[in-house]
This record gives C-alpha cells, sequence and structure tokens, in this order.
C-alpha cells in the first residue's frame, strides 16, 4: 500500500515552506501526489525526508536534491546556522575574529558559499568570501594566515558532477575531528528554522570581506617553504602536462610554476577551464589512473612531454605519470596507447616528495646538527607505506602515524608545531600531500610546483622519476603496496563482512570476537580492530590510535599488513596492503603480497557472493 506517515507528511510540509527554488518545490509536490498510489514516488520521499544528510569530520557530502537527506540550499542554510551556534559557543572572539568562505566550480557551489556567508553575516559575524573559485587549501591558507575562527570550503572534491560537499575547518587551520563533529550536528538539529537571507551578500554587507590578496602571501609561503634552491636544470626544462580535470586549478599552477622558476606548462585544452559537468571523465578523479589521464596522455604525445601532472577539480590533490622508456613512439593520427605510461601510486610519490621535503629541508637550513634532526617530523597515515618511516629514521628525523584522513596529519602537525617541533612533510596513499606548514592540509598546487622543480633536477641528471623511486627502494628498503576497493552499496552487506572478521561478532559485542590467528597460507602475528578499540598487539590489548568505523588491520608473521576499511564518504571497502622486503627480491616480494590480498578477499570479502563492484583499475 502507498502512502506516506503522517510525520513523513508533517517534514515535508514544514520543507515546503523553507524551499524558495520552485522547480525544487514542485518536485517534492509531485512526488506528494504521485505517493498516494506509488510505492516508488513514497520510498523518493522517504530517502529525501526521513533521515537527514550525515553531518561528520567530513563536514557534509551528498547528491544535490531537494530533502533533508541530501545537499542542497536549506541543508547548507541549517548546516551553517548549527555551525555558526556551535562555533559561538565555543569562542568568545567570534564576531571579531571572523571566518573564510570559499566554493569551487560545482553546480550550486557559489550559491551554498554565500547562503554560508549569509548566515554569519546576519550574525554580526565578518566573512572573509573569496570572490572567485579557489582550490580547497587555499581556505585552510586563509584561516592560518588570518588567525580566524574557522572556515567553509564548498566542494566535492573527485566525486561525480551529481554531488557537492561542505568541508569545515577550525581555527587551527586544518579539518575538524571528534568532538566537534558531534558538537555541530546537535547545533544542526536545534537550529533547523532558516533564518538568513542570501541576497544581503549581493547587496554589500559592512562584515564581509574579501581576502583575495592573501594568495600572494600563500605563494610568498610556498616558495619560502617548498621551492628548492639547489634543484638542477638542462639547457632547456622539461616539458610538463597539467590537467585541472575541468576544476580550479589552472591558473593557480600557472602562478606556481612562475614563482618556483618553472616554464609554463603544456594544457589539456578540454580540462583546463573550471565545467561542473566533467563533461570528458565520469569520474573526475585522478587517482583512477590512465582512463582518467587520456587527454593529459594525449597533450603530451602532441608535445613531446614525458611527464604529466593532474589536479582533482579542487586541487588539493596531485597525481603523476611518466612515460616508460622503450615504449612505442607515437604519430601523429594515432590513438594514445596509454600503457606507454606509468602512473605512480600515492605511497610511490609519498616516497618521492619526502625524501625530496627532507633533503629541501636539511639543505635549505645548512649544517643541520642532529638534535635539529630529531626536532624534525614527518608524519602519514595507518594505511600509507612506512617507507616514509625508513626515509625520515635513515635521515635522522622523527616519524608519527595518524588515523586516515588529512584533518588527523594536520592537527597532530599544528599540536607538535606548537611544542617547538618542525614539521617537514606528510602525505595520504590518496594522492594528498603537505610540503611544510604553509597551511594543514593537503595541497595539490604547491605540490605541483615542487615535483616539477623534482622533474628538471633529475632529468638534468640523466635520471627519470622511475629511476628515482627505484634508487629509493635500494637505498631504503623495497616496500610493495596493492591498494584497490570494491563498490559496496549495501550498509548490511559492510557490516555482515567486519561482523565476519569478528568471527560472527558485531561492533557492540567486542568480547565474543574471535579474529583469525591464519588466513590462506599466512599467519597472523596481531589484528587491530579500530572500530572496537581492540588490539592484540599491545600489551593491555587496547589500540593506540582512535576509533574508527569499518577499519580493521591484519599484521601477518611475514611483515606484510592489510587493513580492510569502508570509506566514510563513498560506497567503497577499501583494501590497503603493503610487505616490506629486499629491493633483489622484489618479485618474491610482489608475488607473496599478491596471494596475501588474494586470501583476505576470497575469506572476507567474497565479491560475486556480496555482488561488489570492482574498481576502474581491477
Amino acid at each position: 500500500m502507498a502512502g506516506i506517515s503522517p510525520q513523513l507528511q508533517a517534514t515535508v510540509d514544514q520543507w515546503l515552506q523553507w524551499d524558495k527554488d520552485e522547480a525544487s518545490a514542485e518536485r517534492v509536490r509531485a512526488l506528494v501526489t504521485a505517493a498516494a498510489s506509488s510505492p516508488e514516488a513514497a520510498d523518493e520521499l522517504g530517502a529525501m525526508f526521513s533521515k537527514r544528510i550525515a553531518f561528520g569530520t567530513a563536514g557534509l557530502r551528498g547528491e544535490m536534491k531537494p530533502g533533508i537527506g541530501y545537499m542542497n540550499d536549506i541543508t547548507v542554510a541549517q548546516a551553517s546556522q548549527g555551525l555558526f551556534a556551535y562555533m559561538d559557543a565555543t569562542f568568545s572572539d567570534l564576531t571579531s575574529r571572523g571566518v573564510c568562505v570559499g566554493y569551487d566550480g560545482r553546480h550550486h557551489s557559489k550559491e551554498y558559499a554565500h547562503r554560508t556567508a549569509a548566515t554569519f553575516l546576519a550574525k554580526n559575524v565578518p566573512v572573509y568570501l573569496f570572490n572567485t573559485l579557489v582550490p580547497t587549501p587555499f581556505v585552510a591558507f586563509c584561516v592560518k594566515h588570518l588567525k580566524l575562527c574557522g572556515g567553509v570550503m564548498v566542494t566535492a572534491s573527485h566525486n561525480p558532477k551529481q554531488y557537492n560537499g561542505y568541508k569545515v575547518y577550525w581555527d587551527s587551520g586544518s579539518q575538524i575531528v571528534a568532538p566537534h563533529d558531534k558538537g555541530i550536528a546537535k547545533a544542526i538539529e536545534e537550529n533547523t528554522e532558516i533564518w538568513s537571507d542570501p541576497s544581503i551578500v549581493a547587496a554589500g554587507h559592512d562584515l564581509l570581506r574579501d581576502p583575495t590578496s592573501i594568495i600572494d602571501a600563500y605563494y610568498k609561503a610556498s616558495v619560502d617553504q617548498c621551492s628548492s634552491n639547489w634543484w638542477k636544470t638542462g639547457e632547456s626544462q622539461q616539458k610538463i602536462v597539467f590537467t585541472p580535470m575541468h576544476g580550479v586549478g589552472q591558473p593557480f599552477v600557472e602562478r606556481v610554476f612562475q614563482e618556483f622558476g618553472l616554464d609554463p606548462f603544456v594544457s589539456v585544452p578540454e580540462q583546463k577551464d573550471p565545467d561542473p559537468e566533467f563533461s570528458t571523465v565520469p569520474f573526475p578523479n585522478p587517482e583512477e589512473g590512465r582512463g582518467a589521464l587520456k587527454l593529459a596522455f594525449a597533450a603530451a604525445e602532441r608535445s613531446g612531454a614525458r611527464v604529466v601532472i593532474a589536479n582533482d577539480p579542487d586541487s588539493d590533490r596531485l597525481a603523476v605519470a611518466e612515460r616508460i622508456a622503450g615504449a612505442p613512439s607515437w604519430e601523429e593520427g594515432q590513438e594514445v596507447d596509454v600503457a606507454s605510461w606509468y602512473v605512480f601510486n600515492g605511497n610511490e610519490l609519498g616516497a618521492l616528495f619526502g625524501e625530496w621535503a627532507i633533503q629541501l629541508f636539511l639543505k635549505k637550513n645548512g649544517d643541520v646538527s642532529d638534535e635539529e634532526k630529531a626536532n624534525a617530523f614527518v608524519v602519514n597515515t595507518t594505511v600509507s607505506s612506512k617507507m616514509l618511516r625508513s626515509i625520515a629514521e635513515r635521515n635522522g628525523l622523527q616519524y608519527y602515524e595518524t588515523l586516515t584522513g588529512f584533518k588527523w596529519m594536520g592537527n597532530l602537525a599544528k599540536s607538535l608545531i606548537e611544542q617547538g617541533r618542525k614539521f617537514v612533510f606528510s602525505f595520504e596513499e590518496a594522492i594528498g600531500y603537505m610540503i611544510g606548514d604553509v597551511c594543514l592540509d593537503k595541497d595539490g598546487v604547491r605540490a605541483a610546483g615542487a615535483m616539477g622543480q623534482m622533474v628538471n633536477h633529475l632529468y638534468a641528471e640523466g635520471k627519470t622519476l622511475q629511476g628515482r623511486l627505484q634508487e629509493l627502494y635500494a637505498e631504503y628498503g623495497y616496500f610493495y603496496t596493492k591498494n584497490d576497493y570494491f563498490f559496496c552499496y549495501d550498509k548490511n552487506v559492510m557490516s555482515g563482512i567486519f561482523n565476519e572478521i569478528r568471527g560472527g561478532a558485531t561492533d557492540q559485542e567486542p568480547e565474543k570476537a574471535k579474529y583469525a590467528t591464519r588466513i590462506g597460507d599466512f599467519d597472523v602475528a596481531s589484528v587491530r580492530d579500530l572500530t572496537t578499540g581492540f588490539d592484540s598487539g599491545e600489551e593491555d590489548k587496547v589500540a593506540k590510535l582512535p576509533r574508527s568505523s569499518f577499519m580493521v588491520t591484519f599484521r601477518f608473521a611475514n611483515g606484510g599488513v592489510i587493513t580492510v576499511r569502508g570509506s566514510g564518504t563513498e560506497p567503497k571497502l577499501k583494501y590497503y596492503t603493503e610487505l616490506p622486503g629486499k629491493y633483489e627480491e622484489r618479485e618474491q616480494v610482489k608475488a607473496t603480497l599478491q596471494a596475501m590480498v588474494n586470501a583476505v578477499v576470497e575469506t572476507y570479502m567474497r565479491p560475486e557472493e556480496n555482488d561488489l563492484g570492482a574498481s576502474a583499475s581491477s
């Protein structure tokens, strides 16, 4: 029987009083009428209005549709009202310090940014609103540089075109972590009556300020911290292709190349301008590999460039590819052979950038004492390669590990910097890099400048990026990683997989958990379950990292590590794997890790049985 409940009807009626978008309101009214006889329409209304879009440490992210369950002008207004209420209760000087707001080139991003700004302006809070599209790290920099109480960036990063998001920064200049997420979520529920009028932004307001001038300070800080004064170049610089993947990055990476002393890059005409339709790529994510970079490869083949770099649409990540030596030559009129290009994964780039950043620190500071080295530190996440630890410790620096996400690394870096420590570098395997503390978040703009210098330096010495990576393996140890994911759209399936990992126990009954001591042919030395806070490798059996939903790590007797994790922002079941070994035994290391991955996938994930979709790279 179709129809909707009185409670749902009341939520819909309230929504229609708030919704000033006639097309949106008419869509809802049509669904209400159809729901009387259509179960499908009733289900669609239920998805829109039964449950509010979740606010977490990643802020908001979801498809743009009407209703409290999706991203739209109303839910952005309510999120902003809750954020204001929480910040007002937290900061006594909110009305003097203010907040920053930025936005990318997605559908409705500017509209959502103006709604956010209007909400704070209505409460007499100064708002530093960028008057143009900007990279996400510019909001993080603005908060830190101007010592604001926080910031909001309207972006859905690399998600498909129907998505948008709302990313929150705290006064540290880093993304929020617990307990702020829960406090803001509670405040949102308590502040749903719309009080803001976005027209005050267009009309002008005494407390509305344009922070565009701080962009010069961003580039100066990037040059001071991230640009090498010892990089070499040959008789002429190497051609490098750059694509912003239909995002905001083109003018900002153009300038960072100029500031870093690099020749202009070769553009990808089809992708250089912001396009909310992402018309040449179904998934605007350079992390997807060769398929996402095909147009950039074509531009490289036409120009003779041997290196391609790419930002995601909000320019906080950087992908890098290099033409494979000895690959068949390309001729005009031929289809581009993507197999002629090597796309570096995030861990490989982490090793290249990490060693470069450490050498940058050592050479920029002259004769660095052992004490100064020990005061400096690098950071990466628990699912990122531990090769960074090997490089850091061999050079006398300290290494730290955090949970997944730059919110954890940025906040740890801030804490250690305040103790007088020297931050050098951090990265996560999802092609995010933070070189220096220009801003305390991943940044694909300053990383692009550093990569341009690294490419020219290596090529001037007759080397390549691929060759340099092999040199690092030989010097610091071979760390082979193999990361991938399955699409998992059913949360019950996701929960079932993790319950099976616990021997049938749910995360609510950790005392009943029984973890495997052997998976396939491989002995398990210890297990860490961050969903429950358990770690059999610790003397007290308590994990040292904070809890995190859907995240279990197997540490194997052979030194290998496999982490299974449910994504917090996408319908993905991810696995991160690594096996260290000797460089001269690398082929055996690869074969062993593949067998370990197969054993975990076949034992717990069982893609066919659980209807899991393969990734584009599988």
